[in-house]
């Protein structure tokens, strides 16, 4: 099940690697904005599901390392009700970002653990901690719905400042243990080989 290395910014590995927004270089890391004040962080309800692919789509539009089905990944997901936690930032009654939790399986047997992404933020509000925001938010939730730890596909700077590692004993096949990172709640790292559901497969893997 191996498959040959290509660089991902979040969630489980593919051929063409899919998940998140591109990771912020120090360059524009200078040059970012602080977050509008006006930025809302809340749940996804029915009626934000057409602004979501939107932002989705815009947000991976011009990433030539993804292949543009994040958006399809997501309706998977929504359709398989494996959208564990799915949340919008809005502003000014807009969507402008949108991250989500889902399941995953890991071999020996732990559970109550998610993988984070795919996450987008519209391009004209990147840079302005949104990302970070409903990472954090997201992190939140599934602490309080009593998960046990999260893992995802990232790049390797950025996600250590949410406390996310590379474990040595905790894999995801195919994918360098560089770019694979995980963060417990409780203490207990699992130690085996992490599945994403299925969903993830979208798009011709």
């Amino acid at each position: 099940m191996a498959r040959p290395f290509r660089r991902s910014w979040v969630g489980p590995w593919q051929p063409k690697p899919l998940r998140l927004c591109r990771p912020l270089t120090r360059k524009m890391e200078r040059n970012k904005k602080p977050m509008n004040p006006k930025i809302v962080i809340r749940s996804e309800t029915d009626a934000d599901v057409s602004a979501i692919t939107k932002v989705t789509v815009a947000a991976f539009k011009t990433l030539e390392i993804s292949n543009h089905m994040e958006q399809v990944i997501i309706k998977v997901l929504r359709a398989a009700k494996a959208l564990t936690i799915s949340l919008v930032a809005e502003m000014d009654g807009r969507v402008v970002g949108h991250i989500i939790f889902s399941p995953v399986t890991i071999s020996d047997g732990t559970m109550n653990w998610y993988g984070l992404g795919p996450v987008s933020v519209l391009p004209e509000y990147q840079r302005q901690g949104i990302g970070k925001a409903l990472i954090r938010e997201g992190l939140s939730r599934l602490k309080d719905m009593n998960a046990q730890g999260c893992c995802l596909v990232g790049h390797p700077d950025y996600y250590r400042k949410f406390g996310f590692k590379n474990i040595p004993w905790l894999v995801h096949e195919g994918v360098p243990q560089e770019v694979f990172f995980a963060l417990s709640f409780d203490g207990h790292t699992p130690q085996g080989t992490v599945a994403f559901h299925d969903g993830f497969k979208t798009g011709g893997q």
